[in-house]
């Protein structure tokens, strides 16, 4: 038992340095390079837009007024924008049906708001055209035959009329990526196709050497390559003067799909960090105040024990933070409640146990079983009370994630990570702590029962 004790301080203290170092705001991130682990990445903390400041976009179906969009098909649209979002690196974002044929959109500290916009409202319509043997020049707009154009529309077309075929679309993908292409500082979109849409694409360019494949997105042509041998992998690349940004917002659209609706973008305004800042600052201050008011209390009323779960607190809150900034969680104020409430649970678990140890001490039993006891008998009300918490959590989690509300989601994500972690405290660390001092100064305490508050 005691090595076992021995054992648990060490991880303990190991992973309370940890978090230490994570949660220290000049920590340098972690940068390790040893053969295939390359990892390079910055530890900072993520704020949302109602603490960081940010854009705010609100997108419209780009129909006519007279035609009707169906629910499941903005829902669809909805989903792909907020895919696209994800792999731009936005955290936490923020995407919500608003009526019949507008989607809400917050992307908290967007450093380039035009790319982000390009990203999530272009249709992302991947088409592969025969051109023939006449190479169409980049950036001209043709009609094909999947995207012919409509009356009314003011493009003026590649070759007139001329309806060029459309021979694959962005359907037959499977993936795409943006990577460095032959030339120093170039970029290009790296396609696969699906088993399917590449037996198709071999057996097209086999039959076919010497014409022209026009790449064309959105109706745009990206490059007219010519085919000069088949092409039996399944793999082709979008080359053009693209920075990496552009590629990688492009390969971000043909990854997810096009729209299955097009979208305008309706308003768009910054969201300043102002009234955050203010938020956070009182936020951070109730929290302070809280948090030593308990640690007070617990000293004072439970004394020996009190200060002992003080340093279980303490390792919670810096473990919490390093998870936070790890996983990574974006912090909002509903975030910030969550970490708040679950705090107050941790020190709920605390005096649940230091209680169980005064009863068995008042009926006489000796300290070390009295120790024991507390933390056994006190455990089915803490797996009670936090196990209804995390079905809760699990519940408004479905319900964010379901219903766009993005706030509930990071409220759910906290108190979740909360709950966890104050049960590992108050079982863990409280435990191993309360049985290394009852080993070192148990004779002292014996003759002292004011020393653990009975």
């Amino acid at each position: 038992m005691r090595r076992h004790d021995w054992r648990l301080l060490v991880i303990i203290v190991l992973i309370v340095a940890v978090s230490g170092w994570v949660d220290w705001p000049a920590n340098p991130g972690l940068h390790i390079n040893l053969g295939p682990i390359d990892i390079n990445r910055d530890i900072g903390l993520q704020q949302g837009l109602d603490l960081r400041g940010g854009l705010a976009v609100l997108l419209a179906a780009d129909v006519p007024e007279s035609q009707p969009v169906d629910r499941d098909t903005m829902g669809a649209a909805k989903v792909i924008v907020e895919n696209r979002i994800n792999a731009l690196g936005v955290t936490e974002p923020f995407v919500q049906l608003q009526g019949d044929r507008h989607i809400v959109v917050e992307l908290p500290g967007v450093q380039d708001p035009d790319r982000a916009i390009a990203a999530i409202h272009g249709t992302g319509l991947l088409e592969f055209v025969d051109a023939g043997t006449t190479s169409v020049p980049a950036g001209s707009t043709i009609r094909t035959t999947n995207k012919a154009g409509g009356e009314g529309e003011t493009a003026q077309y590649f070759a007139g009329d001329q309806v060029f075929q459309t021979i694959f679309t962005g359907s037959d993908l499977a993936n795409a990526s943006a990577s460095t292409g032959e030339l120093p500082s170039s970029y290009e979109v790296n396609l696969e196709f699906k088993p399917d849409g590449a037996q198709r694409f071999a057996e097209y360019t086999r039959n076919n050497v010497g014409r022209i494949l026009a790449i064309v997105i959105d109706g745009v042509v990206i490059s007219s390559p010519r085919i000069e041998n088949p092409i039996p992998e399944g793999r082709a690349r979008i080359t053009g003067d693209f920075t990496y940004d552009e590629a990688r917002s492009l390969a971000v659209q043909l990854k997810y799909g096009a729209l299955p609706v097009p979208l305008r973008v309706e308003e768009t305004r910054s969201v300043g960090p102002t009234l955050g800042q203010d938020s956070v600052r009182k936020s951070v201050r109730a929290g302070v105040v809280g948090l030593s008011v308990v640690l007070v209390f617990m000293a004072i009323y439970y004394r020996v024990p009190g200060l002992l779960a003080d340093l279980a607190l303490i390792s919670y809150a810096l473990i919490n933070l390093a998870l936070y900034k790890t996983i990574p969680v974006t912090i909002t104020l509903p975030g910030v409640t969550g970490f708040l409430l679950s705090t107050g649970m941790a020190v709920d678990a605390n005096i649940l146990i230091f209680e169980r140890m005064k009863e068995e001490l008042r009926w006489g039993r000796p300290l070390g079983g009295a120790i024991e006891a507390g933390f056994s008998r006190a455990w089915t009300s803490i797996r009670d009370s936090n196990l209804s918490v995390i079905i809760t959590c699990l519940v408004l989690f479905w319900f964010g994630s379901n219903f766009g509300a993005t706030q509930v989601k990071g409220f759910a994500v906290t108190l979740f990570l909360g709950v966890l972690i104050s049960m590992f405290t108050a079982l863990i660390v409280t435990r191993t702590l309360v049985r290394l001092v009852f080993r070192f100064l148990g004779s002292w305490l014996r003759g002292r029962p004011w020393a653990l508050g009975a």
